[in-house]
């Protein structure tokens, strides 16, 4: 039986939650073992590995979501599985294509891309299983979509468990200090988890797919869906891949930086972890709202696309707020305890300050693509990961980190309000410019009574009493968003205007 939103969202909280608290785990174990170099030299491994996943992807993921989502809020499930044949056959042509060049080219790619040969076993391991994974984005997809989410948290919980224990495995038994093996053993240890899940989520769904219709046409629709988000993921992800490989060099041009790919290991895999960990909450909430919000349009529900657009913005901005100041006040002890860098803590600190935008934006994309706008986010994509690549080339050399961070607010800024501009134009929802201004000089203002306090714990109590009673006095928290909580917990679906 399927769940509402909200329930579906807190168990897939619950379940991500613990995901990203393994991982980051996984995380600080991998940069004690392997240093911040071999960090690096992971990160570069895996952004190459992205690049084909996501080019072996070819958006079938999100648009196997859309389509099964689409079909159920036209009440016609047994279209459903002419829908997934045609994504099983499109991601198959395209990920085995992906797989077979990257298996052939990978000694070129280590060599001229990477820069380290020792990553060439890593990049052939990753093509063997391309496929697999590709079949598993479809399945997560479908099982998204059809809101079926308490079994997809389960098998996730499952596959992250075996990931972890054929990584560490591996890592324990074979690759020693070789960051070479290293990366192999990393690589092994996700493809075998996605192997895992695609068997258990097929094995489940099998069932709901005996009974279908008459034969529909599909392709075109799985084609206009999947096209442009291919197109504006690969394209970001390439860029995304030029610009990971490009910085340790650019780096290394800097007098002020003694080891380039320790400064990029220790930024990518310290810093932003532990900045996107309280992200996963509304990375869940993100995941559901597409399918429902393709729901809606096919069911012509402006009034309720209105009401969640306005709510799931209004939610992202405060937690991006909340956590933000959390992650500025303890960004010091928070990395001594993880890895033992104070330099970590100081580049938290400073990258904190992005959150509340990164976390908008989070919500903001998926609100758009859930809203069939995924031609205009191709643009938005491929403008601004090309103007950051730019602005890092020229400010690399001379600014060093600092020069990183510039360009990482610019584009990001920009993408944000290009977005966000697009989903107000489409939704007709106008969005009152004092309500955040006045939420950001609550969180200001609570940053700083908070820091008179010298220990920790006092600093987290004083800056969630300071943000919270500023906000109700501020009005950003009103009456009617308690009552909208309360309605939540006691499965009291609040009124929506048509």
């Amino acid at each position: 039986m399927s769940l509402p939103i909200f329930y579906s969202a807190l168990l897939l909280t619950g379940v991500n939650l613990l995901l990203r608290l393994a991982g980051t785990s996984f995380q600080v174990y991998l940069s004690a073992s392997l240093g911040a170099a071999g960090i690096g030299l992971l990160q570069l491994t895996m952004s190459v590995g992205n690049l084909a996943m996501v080019a072996g992807m070819a958006g079938i993921r999100t648009a196997s979501m859309y389509l099964c989502a689409e079909e159920l809020g036209r009440k016609k499930p047994e279209n459903v599985t002419w829908v997934l044949s045609g994504c099983f056959l499109y991601s198959i042509l395209f990920s085995g294509s992906v797989a077979v060049l990257l298996y052939l080219f990978a000694p070129q790619i280590a060599q001229g891309w990477i820069g380290d040969l020792r990553t060439v076993g890593a990049l052939r391991l990753f093509a063997g299983f391309l496929p697999v994974t590709c079949l598993c984005g479809v399945m997560t997809g479908y099982f998204t979509g059809a809101n079926r989410i308490g079994t997809l948290a389960a098998v996730e919980v499952a596959e992250q468990l075996c990931c972890m224990g054929a990584t560490l495995l591996a890592l324990t038994l074979w690759a020693g200090q070789d960051p070479g093996r290293a990366c192999q053993s990393v690589v092994l240890g996700g493809s075998l988890g996605g192997l895992f899940t695609l068997l258990c989520l097929i094995l489940l769904g099998r069932k709901q797919w005996e009974v279908s219709g008459p034969r529909i046409p599909v392709r075109r629709r799985v084609l206009q869906a999947a096209v442009p988000l291919a197109l504006a993921d690969v394209l970001k992800s390439g860029i995304n891949t030029v610009e990971n490989l490009m910085v340790p060099r650019r780096l290394g041009l800097c007098a002020g930086i003694a080891d380039p790919l320790a400064a990029f290991g220790a930024l990518s895999g310290m810093v932003f972890p532990v900045m996107m960990f309280p992200a996963c909450i509304l990375f869940a909430l993100a995941e559901l709202l597409i399918p429902e919000l393709a729901r809606c349009a096919a069911g012509e529900s402006r009034g309720r696309i209105r009401y969640l657009v306005r709510r799931s913005l209004k939610v992202a901005m405060l937690y991006g707020l909340l956590f933000a100041g959390l992650l500025f006040l303890l960004a010091g002890p928070l990395c001594e305890a993880l890895f033992g860098s104070p330099e970590a803590g100081e580049n938290l600190r400073r990258y904190a300050l992005l959150v509340p935008m990164l976390y908008c934006d989070a919500i903001t994309d998926a609100l758009t693509k859930g809203l069939g706008q995924q031609k205009i986010c191709v643009r938005y994509n491929i403008a601004t990961s090309a103007m950051d690549v730019a602005l890092l080339y020229m400010l690399l050399p001379k600014y060093g980190m600092d020069g990183y961070f510039f360009s990482f607010f610019v584009t990001h800024l920009i993408n944000f309000i290009l977005s966000l501009r697009r989903l107000l134009k489409i939704t007709g929802h106008t969005l009152p410019f004092s309500i955040p201004a006045l939420a950001v000089a609550a969180a200001l203002a609570a940053v700083w009574g908070a820091s008179r306090f010298t220990s920790p714990l006092g600093q987290c109590g004083g800056y969630l009493a300071l943000l919270g009673s500023l906000l109700c006095l501020l009005g950003v928290i009103r009456r009617e968003d308690f009552r909208w909580v309360h309605g939540l917990l006691t499965r009291k679906t609040p009124v929506e205007k048509r």
